[in-house]
């Protein structure tokens, strides 16, 4: 399913593209988010899903108008990266709504992202505390010039449990170590079941590893 038209000025993301694929959503147990990186398309990042699909999982990957969700460095000031963060962020609760109102409940809904689609992926969730299938943070964290944890914290409810996994370079020339460290930290905080691997000069990409780990996440919300 293909959605086009759009929208500019304060909420420049919606109306873009949502791209689904996968088992149909009216047929599918379970589904994933998936939040593309900057330049990139949500075709793109369909084809990684791809290789996490199992039958009953439905793909849903919406498009950022003009190919990045945001203008600046993610550790720049929030306001230097609105309106395209918040609308970002609307994107990805419209295509969770999307999947809830196909019979498909959050909690069997994981959210996967690349780089700034990991960035925002991050914020969301932390943002919009309740239990979710998974968080798939693949070279990314929260977004901000700086962390205050006390600024997740304030919200109600908390993650109940949910699987996070924070995977990332060492020496990502676009991430640094120590924001996947303060990302891990605040969700821990708001009881996510974390697991933060970092690889020894791997570069900004994704390597099998990751992908084992999250596919695996991606079978449990089958058994669950």
């Amino acid at each position: 399913m293909n959605r086009g038209g759009g929208h500019q000025g304060e909420n420049p993301h919606q109306g873009q593209e949502l791209v689904t694929a996968g088992t149909d959503l009216e047929d599918a147990e379970a589904a994933i988010v998936l939040v593309h990186g900057r330049g990139a398309t949500a075709r793109s990042i369909v084809q990684m899903g791809s290789e996490l699909h199992r039958e009953g999982v439905a793909l849903l990957a919406p498009q950022a108008a003009r190919r990045t969700w945001y203008p600046n460095s993610f550790l720049e000031p929030v306001e230097k990266n609105e309106p395209g963060r918040t609308s970002g962020l609307q994107a990805i609760e419209d295509a969770i709504d999307e999947a809830n109102e196909a019979g498909i409940p959050t909690e069997r809904l994981v959210v996967l992202g690349f780089s700034q689609g990991a960035c925002l992926s991050s914020e969301y969730v932390a943002r919009n505390p309740q239990r979710y299938g998974g968080l798939v943070a693949f070279s990314g964290g929260l977004i901000g010039q700086e962390i205050d944890p006390d600024d997740y914290l304030d919200v109600e409810g908390d993650l109940e449990n949910t699987p996070a996994f924070l995977g990332c370079s060492d020496s990502d020339p676009h991430i640094p170590e120590e924001r996947v460290h303060e990302t891990a930290d605040v969700l821990a905080d708001l009881n996510a079941d974390v697991t933060k691997r970092l690889y020894e000069g791997m570069g900004h990409g994704v390597n099998e590893d990751e992908l084992e780990f999250a596919s695996e996440m991606v079978a449990n919300l089958l058994s669950a």
